[in-house]
């Protein structure tokens, strides 16, 4: 039995697997498996797999094409390692000592869920700079799960190229849920850090490529709106399994969360009221909780539309906020001084300049 699998999902990118394959085979740490999840790839990805010779690499080529996240779960259940890590076909290992540092790291500490680290972008075949959101620390550390959670939900900070779980942690809490297509791994990460600790490299060991052909570019072409509609989702699932813990006292960063997803979704991505409202009771929020994020989220959501300059929205939703909450005098004065046209503007920035200053 391998320590470690690779899942490698494969479609449209057999002209980068070779990059991707070999910086798995140069590692010094030998003991794994290459799973290449070929998604009925229309190119010549099975010729390309099967040029390797070596025994580790496997080529698997499915019968329909089952889109990414099926095509991701699929591997995850055929792996044989204690270990998984997940790394697209058009992605690399730019250090051949990585999986070393992280199986040594894993199998020193039974609480550590997942490792991961930084990385590089790609364009072509040069680095173009340090992806700077996937930069945890500037040193090498293991966080609490829990503490590593509360900043998880201010957004998705983990590189998933660089992410290597124990296997155990997908089959007591499952793989990507298959309707969230846009945040599956982004509530994996979350999820599993409720439950384990993270480990962290801070040298940056893997590389993420950016072409049109890789997956986030296509999914960010799709509705921007349902993307974000993802996020909310996966901010309310991890908010009812931390009400199921012993860790309530992140519940008030969820709470934060949700105000920011929601807030943006109603002054950016045009949610409704109605489909806000709609939202929370589909979710089950509590009177409290519902409360607190319909008081919230409105004056976010109106800040957004006025960034955006949808002078309309914002004043609406300022006015929904002063509903909901009359007593506030920041959310007052916006309201007031957007009727003021530039004027108003110009006094806006005033305030917000003094308030930056002190």
């Amino acid at each position: 039995m391998p320590k470690v699998s690779f899942i490698v999902p494969c479609f449209k990118l057999a002209h980068l697997l070779p990059e991707c394959i070999h910086s798995i085979l140069s590692q010094t740490f030998e003991d794994f498996e290459i799973l290449i999840m070929d998604d009925q790839s229309p190119d010549n990805t099975p010729e390309v797999a099967h040029s390797f010779g070596d025994p580790r690499v496997i080529h698997i080529r499915n019968e329909e094409n089952l889109g990414h996240l099926r095509n991701y779960n699929k591997g995850i259940e055929l792996a044989q390692g204690q270990y998984v890590w997940l790394i697209s076909a058009d992605d690399k290992l730019r250090r051949n000592y990585v999986l070393e540092k992280y199986v040594t790291l894993m199998d020193a500490h039974p609480d550590v869920g997942y490792v991961i680290c930084p990385g590089f972008a790609l364009l072509g075949h040069t680095e173009t700079r340090l992806l700077e959101y996937s930069v945890q620390s500037d040193r090498d550390t293991i966080f609490d799960g829990r503490n590593f959670l509360s900043i998880l939900l201010n957004g998705n900070t983990v590189l998933s190229a660089s992410g290597m779980v124990r296997k155990q942690l997908y089959s007591r809490f499952g793989t990507f849920p298959l309707d969230l297509p846009y945040a599956g791994d982004w509530y994996l990460w979350c999820l599993f850090s409720l439950h384990s600790d993270v480990g962290y490299f801070s040298e940056a060991m893997v590389n993420y490529r950016e072409h049109q052909m890789s997956v986030t570019t296509t999914m960010m072409k799709d509705e921007k709106s349902a993307w974000k509609g993802d996020g909310i989702t996966t901010v309310w699932r991890i908010k009812h399994a931390v009400d199921e813990s012993s860790f309530r006292w992140l519940d008030r960063h969820c709470i934060d969360s949700l105000v920011r997803q929601y807030g943006s979704s109603l002054g950016g991505y045009g949610m409704t009221i109605p489909e806000f409202e709609q939202s929370m009771r589909g979710f089950h929020a509590s009177p409290d909780d519902a409360a607190q994020i319909r008081r919230r989220c409105l004056p976010v959501g109106g800040d957004h539309a006025f960034d955006n300059g949808e002078r309309d929205k914002a004043e609406y939703l300022y006015g929904m906020a002063l509903r909901n909450n009359p007593a506030s005098p920041e959310v007052l004065v916006k309201f007031i001084l957007i009727k003021f046209g530039r004027t108003g503007d110009r006094i806006r920035q005033m305030l917000g300049s003094l308030r930056q200053k002190n």
